[in-house]
Parts: structure tokens; sequence; C-alpha cells
């Protein structure tokens, strides 16, 4: 059955094939999600307002989209500066390896799934002229790394609570939202491919290299998130835009930010 799919999707045609299961369903579920979060992120970059809490009522509170929180008096005031750093992490999702199969499937049905046909047929040559940007995958990790240091300081910063003119520690519920919204960002960066072959992947003998044993066990644990790269690509993007919706609740006065210790 599989060799009888895979000569029919040769001989071209989208959406060609003899699979007889839902194949349909996958790319088109990566189509709502990748396209709700797009239009939702798009959105509030430009809403521009209640992206933070600021004492005295609670403590500093500050949506993802917006850290780091750049102001230049420079600029005008309907430009967003979420739309200033914005890039950056969006950047390093487009150019994922995962997150390329995902789009290429499901935006531009190149192919819809494994053996159905595609509409230009196989003159494939890589991620080259319009796509040659993909390569710059290993530059958005290294300031990837950089921002998961900036959210995981907004995490400190949302445990530091005003108290009769001085400052306390307290957790609230939007303490936890930031800080899950973080460790998930942390393992889907961590679980990267270029980083797998950053720390080990391009050595062929872990005992002939300086470092090897420590090499090697960072492959090894890098390896394991890696396996779950997909899963944590997915809750990383669902959890950083529901961080940024309750940041939004709470700084519009919609919800009121639950302390729990």
């Amino acid at each position: 059955m599989m060799a009888e799919a895979v000569l029919a999707n040769r001989r071209g045609g989208l959406g060609r094939t003899e699979r007889r299961d839902l194949w349909w369903a996958g790319p088109l579920a990566t189509a709502l999600g990748l396209g709700g979060f797009v239009v939702y992120a798009t959105f509030r970059a430009l809403y521009n307002t209640d992206f933070r809490v600021v004492p005295p009522d609670s403590a500093y509170i500050l949506s993802p989209f917006y850290s780091p929180l750049i102001v230049l008096p420079w600029l005008p005031p309907w430009v967003s500066p979420a739309i200033l750093i914005l890039w950056a992490p969006g950047g390093f999702r487009l150019t994922c390896y995962y997150y390329r199969k995902a789009y290429y499937r499901a935006f531009f049905l190149d192919p819809p799934a494994c053996a159905v046909g595609e509409a230009r047929g196989h003159d494939y040559r890589g991620e080259t002229r319009l796509f040659l940007f993909q390569n710059l995958h290993r530059y958005f990790l290294y300031l990837a790394l950089i921002f998961l240091v900036i959210l995981s300081i907004d995490v400190v910063y949302a445990c530091i609570w005003p108290a009769d003119g001085g400052k306390t520690f307290g957790i609230s519920v939007g303490t936890l939202v930031l800080g899950t919204n973080v460790t998930l960002l942390t393992l889907y960066t961590f679980s990267c491919h270029s980083l797998r072959h950053l720390v080990g992947g391009n050595v062929d003998c872990f005992s002939c290299v300086a470092m090897g044993q420590l090499r090697h066990g960072l492959w090894k644990n890098v390896s394991l998130l890696n396996k779950h790269h997909m899963f944590w690509a997915w809750t990383s993007l669902f959890m950083v835009a529901f961080a940024d919706f309750y940041v939004w609740m709470i700084a519009s006065g919609r919800f009121t930010d639950l302390r729990i210790l």
C-alpha cells in the first residue's frame, strides 16, 4: 500500500494519493494553530496597551510579548515596544526545523503530507533563494538563549511585592503563569536541533576533544529533550500566548491576580 502511495505521489497532482487515512487532519490542525497564534500575536503587538501590571497594587508583571520592555522616546507613541523585540523569538520559531516542516505542509502544501502529491512536483532545491534566511537559525538560537535569561528575571520581579513602604516575597497566579511560560520556552529551546549539534552533534569522537565527557553528557541530555521537540514547540507556543492573555486581563482590570503566598 505504501509503495502504491509513493508511486501515486510521484505521478504528481496536488493531493493525489492512495492513502485512506485522514492525512489532511494534521496539516489542517497545524494551519489553525499557527494561524491563530500569528493573528493573536499581531493583534496584541499592535494593541500596545495593557501589557504590564505595576506596583503598588501588585508585583511587577510584564507580558512576554513585551519583554524586554524597550521604550525609545524618539519613536512615535503608536509604535509598539513589542514590534522592537518580537522579531527575535519569532525568527527562532520561523527558522526552527520542526516548524519548517509544519508550515511548509500547512500553508504551502509542500507536500501536504507523506506520500501525498504536491503542486510543484519534485524540483526541490532546498532552503535556497527566498528561504535562504532559514540558515540563520543558529544565530536566532543565541538570541533565544538571551531571552530566556530576560524572561527568568521577569519571574523574579513577579515575586517582589510592595509591603509597608518596602518589599516582600510573594507568589501569585501571575507568577506561576510566567514561571510556567519560561519553563516551557526553556524546554523548547534546549531541545533545539541546532543546540544538540552545537554541544556535541558535530563531534565524531568525544574522547578525542577537549571536555569530551562533559560535551557527551550535554549531548545526551539535549538528545532526550530533542525526542519531544514537537511537544515543547506547541506547548510553549500556546503558553506564551496564554501568559500574554493573562497579563492583558489583569492589566485591564478584567481579572484580579490572586496572591497565593
